[in-house]
């Protein structure tokens, strides 16, 4: 007798997932849909909390005309991979919300604040982000007290059905640091201000 392969779930669409919530399949619990799995997110914990309010607080403060912050809403990926549609912690986004009529595919800077989920946020979102061409991502790291930083997405030289983009500069500063974002470049924000 031939053993049968492990069966891999299928890839879900944005619409997929969407049907699914409609149906209640999600209810009582956190999620995100990344490259079409539904992944459950962690409680959120003291310091994660504090710390996004803090980065979306000082976000503001350097984004205040022009651009619009947002805390952990949805950010729709679209094209590459199958589905994915995750809410990052803080995100900017350029215009205002009445000129959106869905989630937001573009963004000047998406920020993921991390207490339990630094590997992943480092590989995993730092990738869907590149792919997603977002110019800036930071991952505020509240153990290690630092704030990683990737600059420039770009196309990995990968053959088409290995396709993949993957930030090009990747900065770690300490709590002492300045950072000024990109769309923002007169604004200095002191990462210790953004951590808990």
């Amino acid at each position: 007798m031939t053993a049968k392969p492990p069966s891999v779930p299928p890839r879900l669409t944005r619409e997929q997932y969407y049907e699914l919530g409609r149906l209640g399949l999600f209810d009582g619990k956190r999620v995100e849909l990344i490259y079409g799995e539904v992944i459950e997110m962690s409680p959120i914990g003291w310091l994660h909390r504090v710390g996004t309010g803090r980065a979306a607080d000082a976000l503001e403060q350097a984004f205040a005309v022009g651009f619009f912050v947002d805390v952990q809403q949805p950010f729709a990926v679209l094209g590459g991979k199958p589905g994915s549609e995750p809410q990052p912690d803080v995100s900017v986004t350029l215009g205002a919300r009445s000129d959106y009529t869905d989630h937001p595919t573009v963004a000047a800077l998406l920020v993921e604040v991390a207490d339990a989920t630094l590997s992943y946020d480092l590989t995993t979102k730092a990738e869907l982000y590149a792919t997603a061409n977002v110019p800036e991502y930071w991952v505020l790291d509240v153990d290690n007290r630092q704030l990683h930083v990737f600059l420039d997405p770009q196309p990995l030289p990968l053959p088409p059905d290995l396709a993949a983009t993957a930030y090009r500069t990747h900065l770690t500063l300490a709590s002492t640091d300045h950072v000024s974002p990109l769309a923002a470049p007169n604004a200095s924000i002191l990462v210790s201000d953004l951590l808990p």
